[in-house]
């Protein structure tokens, strides 16, 4: 579906981490090493399109690409993915009566233990970032991080210049909630905004729209950090992270 272009994290001397085969297929728990050898004896495992030539070869496991019975195996320390979140589906890892968006990945990767990086409602579209990374994840979602999300948001009414400074100045809502200053740029006719937050709070900017009069009729994640969504992915479509944006990202914590 989507070319995977994979990172290298860990290094040793300078030198890229290498394992064996046999190593790295056991680690997932799915086959002993007996079992790796008679796949690689019978061509059942393959190396970046090719037949392993043997079990105790050596290859990085963030760059290689393995396949099992014409399955994907996924061995790199950690996994990376964009999604462009459709709506009617929930930022949750399971739920038994409503989808959710591990259920649009395929299985080979729900078995990774994937999760979002924050949550979008229901109905809201958009940049979602799924990893099995926790310390990136806290990093991302750090209030002491101020990390900007950007959204398109096409709101009830007209916005105006008062709706832009109350925002800037940072609102306080009927329950007492206090916000960060916030940025609002008006488009088009001015039932169209770019709305960025420097944190993450429950149905931010629908509370705070609404509490200038203009409720929200549909909400759009446009970027998180350095990381933006992809435009060539449709509402539904994800993708692995390319390098630069994984460094880019680890850039938040300090991370190289």
């Amino acid at each position: 579906m989507w070319k995977e272009e994979r990172l290298c994290l860990k290094e040793k001397g300078g030198r890229r981490a290498v394992e064996r085969l046999d190593k790295l297929l056991c680690s997932t728990g799915r086959w002993s090493r007996r079992e790796v050898k008679q796949l690689v004896r019978q061509s059942r495992v393959l190396v970046d399109g090719r037949p392993a030539d043997s079990p105790e070869e050596k290859l990085d496991p963030e760059r290689a690409e393995l396949q099992v019975d014409g399955q994907r195996v996924y061995c790199a320390a950690f996994l990376y993915l964009m999604l462009h979140k459709p709506a009617g589906v929930l930022s949750a890892t399971e739920d038994r009566r409503q989808p959710t968006v591990l259920d649009l990945l395929p299985p080979e990767l729900g078995r990774r233990g994937l999760f979002p990086v924050g949550r979008l409602d229901k109905d809201t579209t958009g940049l979602l970032l799924l990893t099995d990374d926790g310390p990136l994840s806290h990093a991302l979602l750090s209030p002491r991080r101020h990390v900007d999300k950007v959204y398109w948001a096409r709101v009830e009414g007209t916005l105006d210049a008062g709706d832009a400074d109350a925002l800037r100045e940072g609102m306080t809502l009927g329950d007492g909630l206090r916000c960060l200053p916030a940025e609002l740029e008006i488009l088009e006719d001015g039932s169209q905004c770019r709305v960025t937050l420097r944190e993450g709070k429950y149905h931010q900017v629908k509370r705070m729209l609404a509490a200038r009069g203009k409720p929200v009729l549909a909400l759009k994640r446009l970027s998180m950090g350095p990381l933006a969504l992809d435009r060539a992915l449709k509402p539904g479509e994800w993708r692995f992270l390319r390098p630069q944006e994984v460094l880019a990202l680890q850039s938040l914590r300090g991370v190289q």
